[in-house]
């Protein structure tokens, strides 16, 4: 199991978010989070990943127990995610190659030669193995998302998260996005997009839950169909052993450049 939460609270500070989140999500499921802005999709997400600590319950992510994990434990788990964002995050002052290469440097890849290879790789999935040396003022939003998609998909990750990663971007590059994020799940990835788009939700069908009340409520469960562009995946390569002192950074949470 990906994700088991349990009778879990979320807070922040002495606000309560959430309360009585029950949630299980299982290996290749598509699901999404909905609600209104402020409902707590964003919060609940935090917990996954340990940016926000889980009060009450029980939570558990990858094995971890989310309400015991000591902060040295993060970044390995951290690293089993990857992580897309609604505005993008990429470093501005570097190349689509260069922005990549950062995260396989910073989680463990000592190889030039395997950091390219897995770069072409994580490109060509998402459509833009043309657009190696561009710059990210250079392409555009529906491109610069998918770029944050390759990122995230680096080191293989067994979950992805994507917060709001349609909502900047016209309907058919979210289309496009919702779709690679959809064939990724086919081939074995558990994905939670938050959104509020109810057209891709009806175009990828997947397992709805909805921020309503200070609660999360299961709308409606199932798994994911076929893509209706449905297209091969790629061979991906395990991931070379991380060392102990690698940066706290998770597959798509970019530190600020230095």
């Amino acid at each position: 199991m990906i994700i088991n939460y349990s009778n879990v609270t979320i807070s922040r500070g002495d606000n309560i978010v959430l309360t009585d989140v029950d949630m299980t999500i299982e290996a290749g499921q598509f699901v999404y989070l909905t609600g209104v802005v402020g409902s707590g999709k964003t919060s609940l997400l935090k917990t996954i990943y340990g940016e926000l600590d889980v009060t009450d319950g029980h939570a558990e992510v990858l094995g971890q127990d989310m309400r015991r994990i000591k902060r040295r434990h993060l970044p390995a788990l951290r690293r089993q995610l990857g992580i897309v964002f609604q505005d993008f995050r990429l470093l501005a002052d570097r190349t689509v190659e260069r922005n990549l290469d950062f995260v396989l440097r910073a989680t463990g890849w000592k190889r030039k030669a395997d950091r390219n290879e897995r770069i072409i790789q994580v490109l060509t999935k998402v459509g833009l193995a043309d657009k190696l040396n561009a710059m990210p003022y250079e392409l555009s939003g529906g491109e610069q998302q998918r770029v944050c998609i390759a990122r995230a998909i680096l080191n293989s990750p067994a979950l992805i998260l994507a917060d709001e990663a349609t909502g900047n971007q016209d309907k058919e590059s979210g289309i496009r996005t919702a779709e690679i994020l959809y064939s990724l799940a086919k081939q074995g990835t558990a994905v939670i997009m938050a959104t509020h788009n109810d057209a891709l939700m009806e175009q990828f069908p997947g397992i709805v839950y909805t921020c309503t009340d200070h609660t999360l409520r299961l709308q409606k469960a199932g798994e994911p169909t076929e893509i209706p562009t449905g297209k091969p995946s790629d061979t991906v390569p395990a991931q070379p052993p991380v060392t102990e002192d690698a940066d706290d950074i998770p597959t798509a949470i970019i530190i600020e450049n230095n």
